[in-house]
């Protein structure tokens, strides 16, 4: 999927946060201090052990969180950003380290805990738990204006094997070199040592706070970030600051929290996610309304190139038809000046024939359907080339050509005016060179047509791809200015780019881009086909138009 087709508002990540944002992250903020502060005097308040309460919140926060993470995903395959792979990581990493400090919790599947746990170990894992996260927001926060896009592949290969080897690697460090580590727990309540550590953490949270509240502008995801980490401050204040120990008034206020935390992006998400897909099925329908129109645009059109092609060729024919009678009946009784005239009368007549096919070309080619396909260029351009080196006296130089995917029928259009135009321009060189190469970068494939012809003043370089647009006397090189507008509109329907340079008396090069993978929407662009058989015979026409 093109990224260019979604703008920013469809993406958290990018989309500015508005007051309606503020405001409402402002309130759910107010409100957790609200309910903090009244919390906070009883935290240390015991209360009943229930043991289903701790399975029943980690479950939950590791549902909200693994959700986020899928939620988060869908916005980086939109941008690819480091900083959002870098938060994706954060709720991976916090949904992952769920599981041991589940496992590991004393009681809850054995007394000591499971994986060789101590007492310590659960609370040291929690330790660790809350304080990654701030540290995933901070390295999300410094990567923001960080505009490099991670490869799709190589994001999901290291999200897949990084977080998961962290968590087991802290998980191994708190079970088997627990003795590296100070005790922060005695029984189900903490040691002194427990104050410095929690400290610690604490302050990564605040520190993660105030430096996503310094970095601006702040998107909608910014915002509700800001909400996780007071949330996250006031989990981390009733749990293990406030509270003196396990199963007390803090120990579950501070885990309502950590869920409420955990739950404000994804809420976020889901609703930003539902409005998104009603935007798009607004745009759908618009899509599909337009599409009406624009096929009885189409059809309108088709019936004025009927009258254009009949009703004005008609007259077109009689003047030049009498004309010719005329001049065969009274050959004898006409001047060399009267025959002069019917001759001019004659040329214009098919001059004005001339531009009325030109012009229907040039209108069917913004309804013609394209039919993609694998191009050899070098063959192409050989084709292209065949009828016009007859009447070429001189040297014509064709290199290697990259292959491209296009349409053949008018990519050969394409190769035809440029080649026409620079066998007319360069004719009257004593020793005429037409050279044409091509080269591939990683995204497109380039080609030129370069010639050492009469070249042109970049002054007008703003005319030269008009329709009827010219820069030289008709009467000095003869032709109706379509040509190049055929060529600009071609190389743009398969989103490609055209320019030109050329000097005054010394030539002129033409440049063309063509993707080298062709996107998947040019595929259905509508319009009245016209098949290939029937292109190649309006290239034919325009060759001996000329």
């Amino acid at each position: 999927m093109n990224n260019a087709a979604y703008p920013s508002s469809a993406i958290l990540y990018n989309q500015p946060a508005n007051r309606r944002q503020w405001l409402l992250s402002g309130c759910t903020v107010a409100l957790s201090v609200i309910l903090f502060l009244a919390l906070a005097p009883f935290a240390r308040l015991p209360l009943p052990k229930v043991w289903a309460f701790i399975p029943a919140y980690e479950a939950a926060l590791f549902i909200n969180d693994l959700i986020t993470v899928v939620l988060l995903a869908g916005q980086f395959a939109l941008v690819r950003s480091r900083s959002l792979w870098i938060l994706m990581c954060g709720y991976l990493f916090t949904a992952s380290i769920i599981i041991p400090h589940a496992l590991t919790f004393p009681g809850l599947f054995s007394p000591e805990g499971l994986l060789g746990a101590s007492p310590q170990t659960t609370a040291w894992l929690y330790m660790f738990w809350h304080g990654g996260f701030p540290l995933f927001v901070l390295s999300y926060t410094a990567l923001k204006s960080d505009t490099r896009k991670l490869s799709l592949r190589a994001a999901l290969l290291l999200f897949l094997l990084l977080v998961p080897g962290l968590v087991a690697g802290i998980t191994f460090f708190v079970t088997h070199m627990q003795h590296l580590l100070p005790p922060i727990m005695q029984e189900n309540h903490y040691t002194p040592e427990m104050h410095t550590v929690v400290a610690c953490v604490w302050g990564l949270s605040i520190l993660a706070g105030l430096a996503l509240w310094v970095k601006k502008p702040h998107s909608v995801l910014d915002v509700w970030l800001l909400v996780v980490i007071c949330a996250w401050i006031f989990d981390i204040a009733l749990s293990a600051v406030l509270n003196g120990g396990r199963f007390d008034l803090g120990f579950y206020a501070g885990r309502i929290y950590g869920l409420l935390a955990a739950s404000f992006v994804f809420i976020v998400l889901s609703v930003e996610n539902s409005r998104l897909y009603l935007k798009l099925e607004h745009m759908h329908r618009d899509e599909h309304r337009r599409a009406r129109e624009l096929a009885a645009s189409n059809q309108d059109l088709e019936s004025f190139s009927y009258s254009v092609s009949h009703d004005l060729r008609a007259p077109l024919r009689a003047i030049d038809g009498f004309s010719a009678m005329l001049a065969r009946r009274a050959v004898t009784r006409l001047d060399a000046e009267d025959q002069r005239m019917l001759a001019v009368v004659r040329d214009n007549a098919r001059m004005m024939g001339n531009l009325i096919d030109d012009l229907l070309v040039f209108s069917r080619l913004g309804r013609q359907a394209m039919s993609l396909k694998d191009i050899d260029m070098q063959l192409l351009v050989n084709e292209a080339w065949e009828p016009l080196s007859e009447q070429y006296q001189g040297e014509f130089i064709l290199r290697d050509l990259p292959p491209c995917p296009g349409d053949r029928a008018l990519l050969k259009q394409v190769w035809a005016n440029l080649l026409s135009n620079a066998v007319k321009y360069s004719s009257r060189r004593g020793a005429p060179r037409i050279e044409v190469t091509g080269w591939k970068d990683q995204e497109e494939c380039r080609y030129e047509v370069r010639d050492n012809g009469v070249g042109f003043d970049m002054r007008y370089l703003d005319k030269l791809f008009g329709v009827f647009q010219r820069l030289h006397a008709s009467e000095e090189f003869p032709g109706n200015g379509v040509g190049l507008a055929i060529v600009a509109r071609v190389v743009s329907r398969h989103d490609g780019r055209v320019w030109a340079e050329g000097e005054q008396n010394v030539g002129a090069t033409f440049r063309f881009t063509l993707p080298c993978l062709m996107p998947t929407d040019s595929l259905s662009r509508a319009g009245a086909h016209l098949p290939s058989a029937a292109a190649d015979a309006i290239v034919a026409k325009q060759l001996r138009s000329r």
